[in-house]
């Protein structure tokens, strides 16, 4: 983490339990480097995902990619507001200019109104039973879920409107100088 260099452009891998490769995004720009967490930026980034089909992201988003928590945290610009988009994922992992997760199925969705909505529970039991998860793993999942539900009540950072603002601000400004 010491050589990583705000500005730089990093690719994004998520897998799945076993190991097959789900998602892929083509670019994420370093925001800031925290001793928790790090904070991308990207905008109509190319998806490449396992079924072959390919889609560009629709909005600007702020991503939170934590070391040591299991979930990552998405913030989309949209035309009404600003929404969350919370993967229940492993800890982040970065390999060269790789960004690496395993996607753990479950999601909450914050609207840009403060409602929110958990996703995904039918992919989720699925995919347990499918792939095995280890008992261990199942509780932490759902109390990570609970942690960001809770996080997301109180208006916890990142779910914080100042500071995303001020993230996407960066954004525009080293998109536009490149510094």
């Amino acid at each position: 983490m010491k050589n990583m260099k705000i500005g730089e452009n990093y690719s994004i891998h998520c897998y799945k339990h076993d190991g097959s490769v789900h998602r892929s995004w083509d670019e994420a720009m370093l925001l800031d480097v925290n001793k928790d967490f790090l904070v991308f930026g990207n905008k109509k980034a190319r998806v490449n995902n396992s079924d072959g089909r390919i889609w560009y992201t629709k909005e600007p988003a702020i991503i939170f990619y934590y070391k040591d928590k299991l979930y990552n945290i998405i913030t989309q610009f949209k035309d009404n507001g600003i929404y969350y988009y919370c993967n229940i994922a492993s800890p982040t992992v970065l390999e060269g200019k790789v960004i690496k997760y395993i996607d753990y199925d479950l999601d909450l969705r914050v609207f840009s109104d403060g409602a929110f909505k958990i996703l995904d529970r039918n992919e989720y039991n699925y995919h347990k039973k499918l792939m095995n998860y280890p008992k261990e793993i199942n509780y932490i999942i759902k109390e990570e879920l609970s942690s960001l539900i809770e996080m997301k009540k109180s208006g916890e950072f990142p779910f914080n409107r100042k500071a995303i603002e001020d993230y996407y601000e960066l954004f525009k400004k080293i998109k536009k100088t490149g510094k």
